[in-house]
């Protein structure tokens, strides 16, 4: 069954996605981009386009989420599905996943007032225009068919940052829901990336055990320096070309020396800490 790897945009998933491929899709945990091809984006263009769904019509794409998560759907083994999406019913009917197709989830928070800046440098916006979004808008990307021509990528029903991360909470009513901060994550990444192998292990009902070599492999080969370097020499299909400039934004850019206090206009980050005051408080950022 699908174990999902959420979280709004910028916030470290693509990091757990990583050290998870190396872990469970490798022999000795040495990290490579080839490995992340196995744990697959939702929605992704292609899944859809083999159950014949017209790709054109989003609302057909988004009454299909479920048939499409059951066409792949093994009851026997854990899948990993990475997804920026918010976990809610489109057009007050169509549910994004349900508890027959879905494990669990991991949900990777990081402390907004980073990831306004990280998003905005990604998405070639101003940090004026990344904090709009984070607080206003609720998808990002174009049409699937629009975006055939980036891979995976499709039109991603984010939900605002605050409702992003509520809204997988109704998994941790089922005890399904694990929560990671990305800054546990840099700053305690055994502990932290031993916590995500035990809750798997856990919610699959099996007996948890780690290959200690292969863990140090994964530690080792999935720091954001050598992840930007892998970058630098092979390219990451997952980064941004600038269209103004035709140059490729980096996907590793900032990462943890991405500090707000360093980076950030006062006036958006009141704005933000006061947007998501709530949230922020339950998480420790303020």
């Amino acid at each position: 069954m699908i174990v999902w790897l959420a979280s709004y945009p910028k916030s470290g998933n693509t990091l757990v996605r990583s050290m998870l491929a190396a872990y469970f899709f490798s022999k000795d945990g040495v990290y490579n981009f080839d490995l992340i091809k196995n744990i697959k984006q939702f929605p992704n263009i292609t899944l859809f386009e083999n159950l014949g769904i017209d790709i054109r019509n989003e609302k057909e794409v988004i009454k299909n989420y479920i048939k499409v998560q059951e066409s792949f759907n093994n009851k026997n083994s854990v899948q990993f599905l990475k997804t920026h999406s918010y976990l809610f019913n489109f057009y007050d009917k169509y549910p994004f996943t349900n508890l027959n197709t879905s494990l669990g989830v991991v949900y990777i928070v990081r402390d907004p007032r980073n990831v306004v800046t990280s998003f905005a440098k990604f998405s070639n916006y101003s940090t004026e225009e990344a904090a709009d979004s984070m607080i206003n808008k609720l998808h990002f990307g174009g049409n699937l068919a629009a975006e055939k021509n980036q891979g995976e990528r499709s039109k991603v029903w984010t939900g605002t940052w605050n409702s992003n991360y509520n809204s997988w909470k109704s998994f941790e009513n089922q005890q399904r829901y694990l929560l990671i901060k990305y800054e546990d994550l840099i700053n305690n990444s055994e502990v932290t990336f031993l916590k995500i192998l035990e809750f798997i292990f856990k919610i699959n009902k099996s007996r948890f055990t780690v290959d200690q070599a292969k863990l140090n492999n994964v530690l080792k080969t999935t720091t954001f320096e050598n992840m930007k370097n892998l970058e630098k020499e092979k390219g990451f299909s997952e980064s941004k070309i600038n269209k103004k400039t035709g140059e490729k934004i980096p996907f590793f850019n900032f990462g943890p020396q991405n500090d707000w206090r360093q980076l950030l206009d006062p006036k958006i980050k009141d704005i933000i800490e006061k947007t998501f005051e709530k949230e922020m408080l339950e998480l420790g950022y303020l």
